[in-house]
């Protein structure tokens, strides 16, 4: 019942995925940056400079210049220095209280502060460095390409399923009853013949630098 009337709260109700609807599809995009860098060891690896200024900032530009659709940031409740990196950006900072939970806690929290027209979601982390505007592009594109899916997820092209991944909001009720920090993966699992795969290149769907010799080691690539 209360994924229900958070539906209708947040998208005027649970209108069932319409193909016909596709080539005006407004899809939101969810940055998760809430999580607490444990492995970072004091670190925050969101606000360490990439190309001159903060990961978590770069993804969040990125995204604001493939769309304009709302753009939604889940960060830690205030005070934290991760909304100070994202001043002066149109975006809605959504303050994650519960944020030691997990993810899970986050993709609650960030569905239920998108906007009432939204007929899906782009979930993306905030820590993939290498993930391009083209790979954030592609992903939109194939939700009209493919448009009998109810989940599309970027790949990488060694075949492994990563992020991106936009949500229809058919599957919202679902993405509000996820507690824990496993993810959507159930969400993923319970429509795996819905889910169109698309493929992104070299790792950039996966590639997440955890701790600081990841960071060392990513740096010294990207010189070579």
């Amino acid at each position: 019942m209360y994924c229900l009337t958070l539906t209708e709260r947040v998208c005027g109700g649970d209108r069932r995925y319409d193909k016909r609807h596709i080539d005006r599809m407004n899809i939101a995009i969810l940055i998760l940056a809430a999580g607490q860098s444990t492995r970072m060891r004091g670190v925050d690896k969101l606000l360490l400079d990439i190309d001159g200024k903060p990961l978590l900032r770069r993804i969040a530009e990125m995204s604001s210049r493939v769309t304009d659709a709302a753009l939604l940031v889940a960060l830690p409740a205030e005070p934290h220095p991760r909304w100070a990196a994202l001043d002066g950006l149109d975006i809605t900072r959504v303050a994650v209280a519960d944020a030691a939970e997990g993810i899970n806690a986050s993709l609650r929290v960030g569905v239920a502060a998108l906007p009432k027209d939204c007929d899906a979601v782009m979930v993306l982390l905030a820590d993939l460095p290498d993930l391009t505007p083209v790979d954030i592009t592609k992903m939109l594109q194939a939700v009209e390409m493919k448009p009998n899916a109810r989940i599309w997820r970027g790949l990488t092209e060694d075949g492994k399923p990563g992020h991106p991944v936009i949500f229809h909001r058919s599957l919202f009720p679902e993405l509000c009853a996820l507690s824990g920090d496993s993810g959507a993966q159930s969400v993923v699992k319970a429509h795996k013949d819905h889910v169109e795969l698309v493929p992104l290149p070299q790792q950039n769907a996966r590639l997440d630098l955890d701790t600081p010799e990841d960071w060392e080691q990513w740096r010294k690539t990207r010189l070579t």
